[in-house]
Parts: C-alpha cells; structure tokens; sequence
C-alpha cells in the first residue's frame, strides 16, 4: 500500500495513458476480488456442509469450478485489456511534438529536435496537454524508460529506437526510473520531468536544468 501515492505511483495518474493504465489495473483487482470471492465460498460450502457436492461428477466438478467459473470472470477481463491496449497510443494531434530519450550508463538525455538540437541532462521538459512522442533509444546495455505517472515503460535498446506517446495533464513535477537493472548504478538512473503550461514551453526548455546544463 506503501506504493499507491507518491512521485512513483502508477495509480496516482496524471496523463491519460496512465490513467488506462491505472483503471486496468483497478478492473483486474475487481475481477481477482470477484473470482476469490467465488472460490471461497465454494470452500467454505465443502467445509461447513460435508457431502455438499458429493452428487456432483469429477469431471463436472472439473468443467464447472475449473473452466466455467474462472471463464465467467477471466474473459471479459481479457476482452477489456485488449481493449484498453489499444486505447494506450491514441493519435490525439496530426504532428504530435517529439522528444528524443538517450539512455546510456547512468544518465539520460533528452534532446528537443524542433528546437534547435537543445539537449538536457537528467531533467525532460514537457508541455501540458499536448501529447508528444518520445524516441527513446540507448548506448550500451538495455535500459527502460519509464515516467509512472504519466505511462507505461519501455525499453531503450542499444541501436534501436522505440516509440512512446506521452501526455500531461496539468503543469508541475513527476519523477521517472530506468525501470530495467543496468549496471551497479542503476539505482540512482533517474530524471526529473517538468511539466510547464504550453505556451511557456520554447522559453523554458533554454533554460539550464537542475544541473545548470543546456548543451546543444
């Protein structure tokens, strides 16, 4: 429970991918809720009420507790995390903004392409309400790119790029990990996401990060 509020927490949300995110697993949980529930009265049946299913076959008991009974509940949890999944990349702008994500031992850059190949380290700035793709790639080992509560992870391969659409709700600050062990530093690999209102974005991304840095 330790888990379920704070800079880290998938099910604070604050973008709209999250908040699937965030619903899914609030149905799962509903539906593991409903199942158990089922399971247990079934238990607690066989044990309060001996020979309670004794006219019952094996093999029925196999069709009915086995099959049905988790169908009933597992299918239309399928069905909606089919759906939601594809919900996670919704083209919400024609020409989304891009970010590009470089991970490598034990740093992440950002660079901003329509900018004038402006670069950050460790601090990614986005604009509020728009949604931006971030290319995220990586240098030496595997790394994965992650910003809990704004969406889901992915993985930054060396030599290849991957694609994650990203948007903020409101302006402010979130927190995000390389969520995939890297090396004996892997535990301090993570960077400050600012969010700042859309028309202040240009200026505020020529401004040095928390580190005093803006390279290009």
């Amino acid at each position: 429970m330790a888990g379920c509020t704070g800079p880290l927490s998938t099910l604070d949300p604050a973008g709209p991918t999250a908040t699937s995110i965030a619903t899914l697993w609030w149905v799962m949980l509903g539906g593991a809720v409903v199942l158990f529930v089922l399971v247990m009265t079934l238990y607690a049946l066989a044990i309060l009420r001996p020979g309670w299913g004794a006219r019952v076959s094996p093999k029925r008991w196999i069709v009915l507790g086995g099959l049905l009974l988790p169908a009933v509940i597992l299918m239309p949890l399928v069905a909606y995390a089919l759906m939601t999944g594809e919900r996670l990349v919704p083209l919400t702008a024609a020409t989304p903004q891009r970010v590009e994500a470089e991970a490598r031992q034990w740093t992440w850059t950002f660079r901003y392409p329509g900018y004038g190949g402006i670069a950050t380290e460790d601090v990614l700035h986005l604009p509020a309400g728009v949604p931006v793709y971030v290319r995220v790639t990586g240098f030496d080992v595997i790394h994965s790119f992650w910003i809990p509560r704004l969406a889901g992870k992915i993985d930054a391969v060396p030599g290849h790029a991957n694609l994650l659409l990203i948007q903020a709700d409101m302006p402010g600050h979130y927190q995000g990990l390389c969520n995939e062990f890297c090396g004996i530093g892997h535990s301090g690999m993570r960077f400050d996401v600012i969010v700042h209102p859309a028309k202040e974005f240009p200026a505020a991304i020529l401004k040095p990060d928390a580190a005093g840095k803006v390279t290009r």
